[in-house]
């Protein structure tokens, strides 16, 4: 029964053939795990740079082309290294039958074999045993080596074929993939970059306008007005710098034609008139109807209440109300008569002074001398007049609800008094340039101002008091040295002495003073001075051996006065460290 034992090497083969396949399966296998990977390993995440997209890409192609071609080599080599294994393991097994057959037979042929025979007949019974051995070995050997061996390795080299020529279509399939991704991907990131320089463009030119349109509103008018002979011999002449300043000129008279043009209003545009001169004007006008209040009836004690509205909220009413009028709308960038008489009808229906007087009847006590160096106290009824003068204001707000301002309007009065144009505002009404002297321009523009009550009422007095501390205060914070700590806001003359000495910045009476220190008094009486400061204002200036002030209550007014440098009544001098 050979041949059903020759059945169990074509099982062998059957197995050679199956692993052959599974070797395929596997192969096919990882080919669509390497695709995979190679179509993810392509995908540009929108949110990453240029360049690190593109150089992804590439180096994600070129791993997945490589990878693939390695996988595949990979398993070809392993289906052909099992087929090779395979055979060889056939033909062990047909060497190892031929041998165990052979020893089948002799041991048969000399069990039949009998003893009567002769030795020649024994010899020949053991020869044709031989004989057919050797027939039947050398013709199963060759069928079944040629059989199985044949068969087993153009089955593998079939298989390996095939897995080759699917590899290389596959590679091929996933460079042609990674190519258009990379294509594509290339595409999107040039359109990102010049999405980018777009982006960029349009903020460097942003950038450009913006600080042209600061720079325009910071130096406003004489921008326009000292520069107009400049301009002109520029566009003569030709030249980059020509353009620039039309650019420059052209913004700026976008702004002058808006609510915005207020702030280029600080000085002469050619009428005679600036804003600095009409809000003087108006101020005059102002102190003198406190003036006429008081000389309107004959009074023991002045009693004064409220304050004026701030001038910066007067001029934005103002600004929006001309520059937007829906039937006659005007630049406000300039002063003319006409506007002037616009500002003062504004500022009155913002202000109001009213006043009363009462009648009180008092004990007063009074002391004297009696000549002996004793003090006599003597009571006496009188009875007094009192003058009452109350200033009532209404606040930017309350113009624009009576106005009957939209809401554009009211954007622009909210973007007018924002705090960060105070400096603006600060050069229309005194025409403060930055100078360390600045609060002496300020302090000047208030001379001829009575009553003190914008000084007082600002500082958080309900009612007058002495208010030249007040004012020194006033005129510090107008420039924006008191928030930086430059001088004290200070009601009393005192505290405000104690403030530069802690600071190491006082100087006595003997010293020359500089234009904006802040000078302090001891005023002298019958029993002499006391050493503590009962006055202050502000030096204007030092000429020819005597000090200029500008001070507050003065007379109840804003007033210049001058002393000799060294005058025994000037306690000394604040050195704000400007």
């Amino acid at each position: 029964m050979p041949d059903i034992k020759t059945r169990d090497i074509a099982k062998g083969t059957i197995k050679t053939i199956d692993k052959s396949a599974v070797a395929a399966e596997r192969m096919k296998s990882t080919f669509i795990q390497t695709k995979e990977k190679a179509e993810h390993s392509v995908d540009v995440p929108e949110s990453s740079a240029e360049e690190y997209a593109s150089n992804r890409l590439e180096s994600g192609t070129d791993r997945v082309s490589h990878e693939a071609v390695h996988q595949f080599d990979k398993q070809g080599r392993k289906g052909v290294q099992a087929t090779k294994q395979n055979i060889v393991k056939a033909k062990d097994g047909i060497q190892k039958f031929k041998e165990k057959r052979a020893a089948q037979s002799l041991q048969k042929q000399a069990q039949a074999a009998t003893p009567r025979k002769g030795v020649g007949q024994g010899i020949k019974a053991v020869e044709q045993p031989k004989k057919a051995v050797k027939e039947s070995v050398r013709s199963a050997g060759k069928k079944t080596i040629k059989t199985v061996g044949k068969g087993s390795a153009k089955t593998a080299q079939k298989t390996v074929k095939t897995a080759e020529r699917t590899a290389k279509t596959t590679v091929k399939t996933a460079q042609r993939t990674a190519k258009a991704a990379q294509k594509t991907a290339q595409a999107t990131v040039k359109a990102s970059q010049r999405a980018v320089q777009a982006a960029r463009a349009a903020a460097r030119a942003a950038v450009i306008t913006a600080k042209a349109i600061a720079k325009a509103i910071a130096l406003a008018v004489k921008a326009i007005i000292a520069g107009t002979k400049a301009l002109i011999a520029a566009i003569a002449a030709g030249g980059w710098i020509a353009v620039l300043v039309i650019i420059v000129i052209c913004l700026i008279g976008m702004l002058l034609g808006s609510v915005f043009g207020i702030f280029f209003s600080g000085e002469d545009s050619g009428t005679g008139m600036s804003m600095q001169t009409v809000v003087q004007e108006i101020n005059t006008e102002y102190n003198t109807k406190l003036q006429e209040e008081k000389s309107s009836v004959s009074y023991d004690v002045l009693e004064m209440s409220g304050s004026r509205a701030v001038w910066k909220e007067v001029l934005a009413v103002y600004s929006v109300k001309v520059n937007t009028d829906p039937d006659n709308p005007q630049e406000v960038a300039t002063m003319d008569e006409s506007k002037k008489q616009l500002l003062t009808d504004i500022f009155w229906e913002m202000n109001e002074i009213s006043s009363s007087t009462d009648t009180k009847t008092e004990t007063v006590i009074t002391e004297t001398d009696d000549g002996h160096g004793n003090i006599v106290e003597t009571e006496s009824t009188v009875t007094q007049t009192y003058l009452y003068i109350t200033v009532s204001h209404k606040t930017a707000d309350e113009m624009a609800a009576q106005y009957g301002f939209n809401e554009e309007q009211k954007e622009y009065l909210a973007e007018l008094l924002a705090d960060e144009n105070n400096s603006l505002w600060s050069q229309v009404l005194y025409g403060i340039t930055g100078t360390d002297d600045q609060i002496v321009t300020v302090a000047l523009s208030q001379i001829g101002t009575m009553g003190g009550d914008p000084y007082w009422s600002w500082y958080g007095f309900n009612s007058r008091v002495e208010w030249c501390a007040c004012f020194v205060s006033w005129c510090a914070n107008e420039c924006g040295y008191i928030d930086a700590g430059v001088i004290p806001k200070y009601a009393g003359c005192v505290n405000g002495v104690q403030w530069f000495k802690d600071r190491g910045q006082w100087l006595d009476n003997s010293a020359e003073p500089t234009p904006g220190m802040i000078i302090f008094f001891d005023w002298a009486d019958e029993s002499g001075q006391d050493g503590l400061s009962d006055h202050t204002g502000i030096v204007q200036k030092v000429e020819n051996g005597r000090v200029y002030t500008v001070e507050g209550n003065s007379g109840d007014s804003v007033r210049q006065n001058s002393y000799p440098v060294g005058y025994y009544e000037i306690l000394g001098y604040g050195a704000p460290a400007y």
